[in-house]
């Protein structure tokens, strides 16, 4: 053993934590019930959120608040950037906690090279795919997408590349045909915090390997356009329903009818064998408004219109908003023509 690394029991690694959302907030939460050490969070700052638009803190600041962890809240990292004030002071932050390796999920800021540098055993990264697929933002949302039928959870060793560091451990997790990104992300959060705890004890024992990643099978997981939640129904049903699904609840899918906006929050693939232009509403009724697509059809079943509080089955909606056979929906962003 490296004399240098004391990963004995008297001497429990140091982990500072980086991460905003609540993906991220699950690693933390197991970290501290292992009993770590966690000297200091990193987290965005507050952000305007709900229909008040009201600052919301992250939530990793209010588990680490609510356990009394030190805070830090900086805008930017890089010492020469916009937010250098910012910065210095996370740096003094980060030196004085003195951590032995940061933890980093779903943060949100790049880390320079300074960071990458200062924990003695580096900075661990929580990837929610089995990379080198879906490097990149929204790795949940695209394997979806995709319609892969397996994604996972990679631990990384950081480097100043986006997702190209080498991989401690990696493990699989088969995507459900009902998963959405929200059920899906929830089972990728558990996984990434028990995953994370096996690589801290690897390092604790002094038996952590990190593997190169291969250089065939790259992809990368962009982050999504406000242009992709709108719905083209020249598109295959099949593709269709499987961004509904990728994009719910978050940013979620949205058409529209003339003036009618809906937000879609579920919707199925159609069996009637029906067939119509593009964006032509089949049928409407209880068990949900059925539109033709460039090939196939999507049944929608939840809805939510413009301005809604929340989402209704279609029944629901039809019963206070009739909505025609022959009615057509539009292909695309508002700026397309409807039918288009």
């Amino acid at each position: 053993m490296n004399p240098s690394l004391d990963t004995s029991a008297a001497a429990p690694l140091r982990v500072a934590y980086a991460g905003t959302p609540e993906f991220a907030a699950v690693a933390l939460g197991a970290l501290l019930q292992a009993g770590y050490d966690v000297p200091l969070v990193l987290t965005q700052p507050d952000r305007p959120a709900g229909r008040g638009l009201r600052e919301q803190p992250s939530a990793v600041k209010q588990l680490a608040l609510g356990h009394g962890l030190a805070l830090a809240q900086p805008f930017g990292l890089r010492l020469d950037g916009r937010f250098a004030d910012d910065a210095r002071c996370a740096r003094a932050a980060l030196e004085a906690a003195a951590p032995d390796v940061l933890v980093v999920a779903a943060y949100g800021l790049i880390l320079p090279q300074w960071v990458l540098d200062l924990p003695r055993m580096g900075c661990l990264n929580i990837h929610a795919s089995l990379l080198p697929r879906w490097r990149g933002a929204a790795p949940i949302q695209r394997a979806l997408e995709a319609g892969d039928a397996i994604t996972g959870v990679s631990i990384m060793r950081m480097d100043a590349g986006l997702d190209t560091g080498p991989v401690y451990r990696m493990e699989e997790l088969a995507i459900r045909a009902d998963d959405t990104s929200r059920t899906l992300h929830d089972r990728l959060a558990g996984l990434g915090a028990d995953l994370l705890l096996r690589v801290l004890q690897d390092l604790r024992d002094d038996i952590a390997e990190p593997t190169a990643q291969p250089n065939d099978g790259v992809t990368y997981a962009q982050k999504i356009d406000k242009s992709e939640t709108w719905l083209d129904f020249s598109r295959p049903a099949v593709e269709l329903e499987r961004r509904v699904r990728a994009f719910a609840p978050h940013p979620g899918t949205r058409t529209r009818l003339d003036a009618l906006q809906l937000k879609v929050h579920a919707a199925h693939l159609g069996s009637s064998g029906s067939r119509g232009e593009p964006g032509c509403v089949l049928r409407a009724d209880a068990a949900g408004i059925e539109v033709a697509c460039g090939d196939g059809t999507l049944v929608l079943t939840r809805v939510q219109r413009a301005g809604g509080a929340h989402a209704v089955d279609a029944g629901a909606l039809l019963r206070g908003l009739p909505i025609q056979p022959g009615q057509s929906f539009a292909s695309g962003p508002p700026d397309a023509p409807a039918g288009a």
